[in-house]
């Protein structure tokens, strides 16, 4: 499922490429938009703005329309030149946003529906979402508050619940507590205020290196570039690797109702509670 960094990075390419245009195309297969669009059509109208709320996107129209979407598994939004070739195939396509330079694709988004703002403010799950952790006004002590909620869940499961912190998923999860030195199966209750300021400032910061803005930062940096992606990810899809922490094979188990794929360090991560950050120093 794509994370938070994804939808923003997302949204902040298709606001770039459309915000302030007007739509001289719009097509979908799917029946709920398109009965909305013979009733109160979209070309013509302008797209104002482009933003994310946790894992969802939100296209805002001219009259009070906006198109709200969650890309779930497999959904993507891709942007491109009129005329140019799609890189995925046409059976794929649920919704096209057309303008005169640009055409924003959504190809196998399974959940898209309009919204007015008053109509979009009452979304259930946009209303039971927690604070957002890529979010100008994120709030902290409210996220940490809505992990002492859940304290007998192990931290793994609590820290992607989007109604507890919006935006953070699997591979989040696992980079983050390896990161403060948390084994994921450990109970909230079982850690200090301290330890989940921490998992919650070290979630958005690692979130924060992932977002558009702070990509092309670093791709202008030719130190960075040349360096490339060494240390990500630390643990995430590196089951039986050595830990770049300490040596230790990294451990996986598949965790949670949704039997979420969780990876992390053994030695770094003890199943006795450390100081969030107390893991041993890289070699």
């Amino acid at each position: 499922m794509p994370e938070g960094d994804t939808i923003h990075r997302t949204a902040t390419t298709l606001h770039r490429a459309l915000a302030g245009t007007i739509v001289t195309r719009f097509e979908t297969v799917l029946p709920a938009l398109l009965r909305v669009h013979a009733d109160a059509p979209i070309t013509g109208r302008r797209i104002d703005d482009v933003s994310a709320a946790g894992k969802h996107l939100l296209i805002r129209f001219s009259g009070d329309l906006v198109l709200r979407t969650h890309m779930r598994m497999s959904g993507s939004w891709h942007i491109y030149r009129p005329h140019e070739r799609w890189r995925r195939r046409g059976a794929d396509m649920r919704i096209v946003i057309g303008t005169d330079d640009f055409v924003a694709v959504a190809f196998t988004v399974p959940v898209a529906e309009f919204h007015t703002e008053r109509s979009l403010a009452r979304q259930p799950a946009l209303r039971a979402m927690g604070p957002d952790l890529l979010a100008a006004d994120f709030d902290a002590e409210e996220a940490v508050r809505r992990l002492r909620g859940r304290a007998a869940d192990a931290i793994g499961e609590v820290v992607i619940d989007q109604r507890v912190m919006a935006g953070a998923g699997n591979i989040f999860r696992c980079e983050t507590l390896f990161a403060c030195g948390v084994n994921p199966f450990t109970p909230v209750r079982s850690l200090s205020d301290a330890a989940l300021h921490t998992i919650v400032a070290t979630a958005r910061r690692l979130l924060s290196m992932h977002t558009a803005d702070a990509l092309a930062r670093r791709a202008r940096d030719l130190t960075a570039r040349r360096a490339g992606p060494e240390g990500w990810p630390a643990v995430y899809g590196r089951a039986g690797a050595p830990c770049r922490a300490c040596g230790t094979p990294v451990a996986y188990r598949k965790t949670g109702p949704a039997a979420r794929s969780t990876y992390w360090c053994p030695r770094c991560q003890p199943d006795a509670i450390t100081p969030a950050g107390a893991r041993p120093a890289a070699r």
